[in-house]
């Protein structure tokens, strides 16, 4: 970089323009709700609003896979959030979730509605909540989903950012979170290189963390980036991927609340199984964003 197109921090800094780039017209550096607008409530104790971003595809995922498995306390309603629109800044949404960002839930289970942010803090209540998708081995799960949450913004917001969304593309910045997404995908395969899923033989719930994320790298389903990447060279978490992306729940999953890419792949709302009847599952390829 020349010294024309550096940048000097000013001593206080102030927010007097757009940074610029997608996505910049709903960042700000203040919190709290811009319009009034009340959440809608549908038939069923687990109301979710969302959008089928990869935080919000583990949600959906999660609870396709507890119907799957049987537990028909699960059924939810799905309620699509257009983070383009702001309507993450609505009042509702803000009580629901007061830091504006998907997923959030609203479990009306037991009497008074418990809202749950967070996808992670989502995955461990519905796991919890179901006795589900924890495996014996609890502290090792526990830490693969956190391993996710601290690891993936990394991933989204620093080289996928700079990479894919950033106004101009730097070198020093691209480098930088490649340099940590290559190693954060080396943990991962070299984890993958000895079990069949994070935790050892079974599914869980660090698994449909991750996935979303690092499964749609490797599959060039985010960012564009796998030849970047070379993320054909991992090929422990390419098994992994492509098997997890072939569950029926894990195809269902990724539709509910999508509302851009293939049109035969998204469920704006989803408030029934029913809702799939009209879709051939296995014909429709997992798509994350």
């Amino acid at each position: 970089m020349s010294k024309s197109q550096e940048y000097t921090p000013p001593k206080v800094w102030a927010w007097d323009s757009e940074s610029g780039g997608r996505f910049a017209s709903i960042n700000r550096p203040i919190a709290g709700a811009t319009h009034d607008k009340d959440l809608p409530v549908g038939k069923h104790p687990l109301q979710l609003y969302s959008l089928a971003t990869p935080n919000g595809v583990k949600v959906t995922v999660m609870l396709e896979e507890l119907l799957a498995a049987g537990h028909k306390g699960a059924e939810y309603d799905a309620w699509l959030i257009k983070i383009g629109d702001g309507d993450q800044f609505g009042s509702g949404f803000v009580a629901a979730n007061p830091n504006s960002k998907i997923p959030a839930l609203m479990d009306h289970s037991d009497g008074a509605p418990v809202r749950v942010f967070e996808s992670g803090a989502i995955l461990l209540h519905l796991a919890e909540k179901f006795g589900a998708f924890i495996p014996d081995n609890r502290p090792e799960c526990l830490s693969w989903l956190f391993w996710q949450m601290g690891s993936a913004p990394y991933l989204g917001g620093g080289f996928g950012h700079f990479y894919a969304y950033a106004p101009e593309k730097y070198e020093y910045p691209i480098n930088r979170f490649a340099m940590e997404v290559k190693r954060q995908l080396d943990v991962l395969d070299r984890n993958l290189s000895t079990r069949a899923f994070m935790c050892g033989d079974d599914y869980s719930i660090a698994d449909m963390a991750i996935w979303p994320w690092y499964g749609a790298l490797v599959q060039n389903r985010v960012y564009e980036a796998a030849e970047f990447l070379d993320t054909a060279s991992y090929r422990h978490v390419n098994r992994w991927a492509t098997e997890i992306a072939a569950r029926p729940a894990v195809k269902r999953g990724v539709m509910v609340n999508r509302s851009f890419g293939n049109p035969e792949g998204q469920l704006h709302e989803r408030h029934d199984a029913g809702d799939f009847d009209n879709r051939t599952q296995d014909k429709l390829e997992p798509d994350s964003d």
